[in-house]
């Protein structure tokens, strides 16, 4: 009976509930630094759609069990498996799941205490927010292994400043819980001992605000950064002519645009606060650049 028990394996996310609707996802490899495996994945990813429809959330907490927030993706994994098409469904996996944390109706909040390196880093600056501790270190260190973290630049690099993401993308180098605060990674940061009391506070005050208000607040926030407009343009030999900006409508973040030929005019997209770049190939496809 003990034996049988005790074979029961442990699930990788594990999952608690308060009284007031507060959910914790716990990221449960410890050994493995709560890298992101497939199983993993699908785990966390499970949970997610579970809490999507549930009305009486309120919150959801995000940590990882052990010394690591999480490592990022399962490097081992990965390297048993050097197939373009299974890094394909990896990637769309893991994005899925980023893209799930941001459409949940209340505010996910990471609770990071220990490293957040590579897709761990993604999932950091993909939360509302986050709360760190003091002893917290943060990476998107791919790099240092050949392999740009290409995916986790998305969030991160709206999350911080231009310059200062693309630094730690192309040295892989770690920061500090002050240098992530400074920068607008994370919220807040606490002492390890405090780091729950932290988060408890930030949560105290979420919580005491009408729930519909927060879910369509949420909705808006992240709404209002995929605002595009249409831009009539003209392209010649040497330069890029724009003319009026037409009208504004909304798409989901990363929408890519088929530039239509129309003699030599095109319609494509930019967002509204221009602040995006556009790139053109020989195929006349455009896509937005964030």
């Amino acid at each position: 009976m003990n034996a049988s028990v005790s074979a029961i394996p442990e699930p990788l996310v594990r999952s608690g509930r308060d009284a007031r609707g507060i959910v914790t996802l716990t990221l449960n490899r410890a050994q493995a630094f709560n890298a992101l495996s497939e199983d993993t994945l699908s785990a966390l990813q499970a949970q997610l759609d579970a809490l999507a429809a549930d009305a009486e959330l309120r919150a959801v907490v995000l940590a990882g069990a052990g010394k690591a927030f999480c490592a990022g993706h399962d490097l081992r994994e990965m390297r048993s498996q050097p197939a373009l098409d299974y890094y394909q469904r990896l990637f769309a996996q893991c994005s899925r799941l980023m893209l799930s944390v941001r459409r949940l109706p209340v505010p996910v909040i990471a609770r990071v205490h220990g490293v957040a390196a590579a897709a761990g880093c993604q999932l950091v600056a993909q939360c509302d927010l986050a709360v760190a501790s003091t002893e917290a270190r943060f990476a998107v260190s791919g790099v240092n292994l050949g392999l740009f973290c290409s995916t986790p630049a998305v969030p991160l690099s709206r999350n911080i400043p231009a310059k200062q993401a693309f630094e730690m993308l192309v040295t892989g180098e770690f920061i500090d819980a002050a240098q992530a605060l400074a920068r607008g990674l994370v919220n807040r940061i606490a002492p390890p001992a405090e780091l729950d009391a932290e988060i408890e506070r930030l949560l105290a005050s979420i919580i005491a605000k009408p729930r519909v208000a927060v879910a369509l607040g949420k909705e808006l926030f992240y709404r209002q950064g995929t605002k595009i407009m249409a831009v009539p343009i003209r392209l010649t030999e040497t330069s890029v002519e724009y003319g009026e900006p037409r009208a504004l409508f909304d798409v989901p973040p990363g929408t890519r645009f088929q530039v239509s030929r129309d003699g030599q005019r095109f319609l494509i997209a930019l967002p509204a606060d221009s602040s995006a770049g556009l790139t053109v190939d020989t195929d006349w496809r455009a896509g937005l650049v964030k």
